[in-house]
């Protein structure tokens, strides 16, 4: 896909994700002005790392500090810089703080996903990629999750509002014709995967001896996916969405592993044993996913090609090399 003279916006771009995608489109071609408010999740030092081998490409790459509530400032953003396409990836994530703060989960995620999407539709954006979630599956019984499955109990805020970004995508496309993708991922980990997800606090944890909270007995599983299957799966997407109009895909890695699993695997990347701390379940956190990715392979051409312990091992590299070099991991 060569996206040569195409000016793509990424929200969300100093993010785990975002970053990689912006490296993705710069390596096609296009020029791209990426988005990030900072905001203090997690540290915004980790976040500007993140974006420095993007920003080495001073002439095809910009990065703008803003909100993406703030509507006059996407407004004026989006009549100057008139994107070709929209890939939107900023959101408040986790599903645990997400019970703790609700409103705020909704302002930031469906007040400003309507933001963009509004101004998309002004200035007559070609597309618009939305990232939606494995959370808004739920408990759901049927496994693999597939994307025609009813998402109509999500168990925590955050899933909700993921479901809403989504239902916001559709109407979009119904009023204006603008093609609108929402892709739900499926715990994606690798390197730059945020400090606070279970593998990276693991393999940190683990490393230095320290004690892991472990919640529930083990037995819950999760559809893990490297992330350079995500970026492919969000080019795929963004090159073949004005095919579909409105279209969920999944992306995921198709092979679900326990979390007892999961920390035997980190052990054997990381060289060491870890010290459980078992905790219980707590509320909001699904019990497994799982993605069918029969329409995502046949409409994307989508196949996860990096296994979980190539993957770990590849976090852990990258871990380590930042923690050696004075950076951060």
């Amino acid at each position: 896909m060569d996206l040569s003279g195409s000016t793509i916006l990424v929200t969300g771009a100093a993010g785990f994700v975002g970053s990689h995608v912006c490296e993705g489109l710069l390596a096609r071609g296009a020029a791209v002005v990426g988005i990030d408010n900072f905001d203090p999740f997690y540290s915004a030092e980790i976040k500007r790392a993140n974006v420095v081998d993007a920003a080495r490409d001073r002439r095809r790459f910009r990065m703008i500090e803003v909100d993406i509530r703030e509507k006059s400032g996407i407004e004026a953003l989006f009549e100057r810089e008139r994107f070709d396409g929209v890939i939107h990836l900023a959101a408040r994530a986790g599903v645990r703080p997400s019970i703790a703060e609700p409103a705020l989960y909704a302002d930031v995620n469906v007040v400003g996903t309507t933001v963009l999407l509004e101004a998309a539709r002004r200035t007559k954006c070609a597309r618009f990629i939305g990232a939606s979630s494995s959370s808004v599956y739920g408990n759901n019984p049927k496994v693999p999750f597939a994307e025609a499955d009813p998402v109509d109990h999500p168990i925590s805020p955050y899933a909700s509002t993921k479901k809403a970004c989504e239902l916001m995508g559709h109407t979009y496309h119904h009023l204006c014709g603008m093609p609108v993708a929402m892709l739900r991922f499926f715990t994606v980990f690798g390197p730059r995967q945020r400090p606070d997800l279970a593998i990276s606090l693991f393999m940190r944890k683990i490393a230095a001896g320290e004690p892991i909270p472990v919640f529930g007995d083990g037995s819950m599983s999760r559809d893990y996916t490297f992330i350079g299957d995500i970026v492919n799966g969000v080019l795929a997407a963004y090159e073949r969405i004005p095919a579909h109009g409105y279209r969920v895909w999944n992306l995921g890695g198709n092979r679900p592993i326990t979390l007892s699993a999961m920390i035997e695997a980190v052990e054997r990347v990381v060289g060491k044993r870890a010290v459980i701390d078992r905790r219980p379940t707590p509320p909001g956190d699904v019990e497994r996913t799982y993605a069918d990715l029969t329409r995502s392979a046949a409409e994307l051409g989508f196949s996860p090609a990096t296994g979980f312990e190539a993957g770990l091992a590849a976090q852990w590299t990258w871990m380590r090399s930042m923690a050696s070099s004075g950076g951060r991991s």
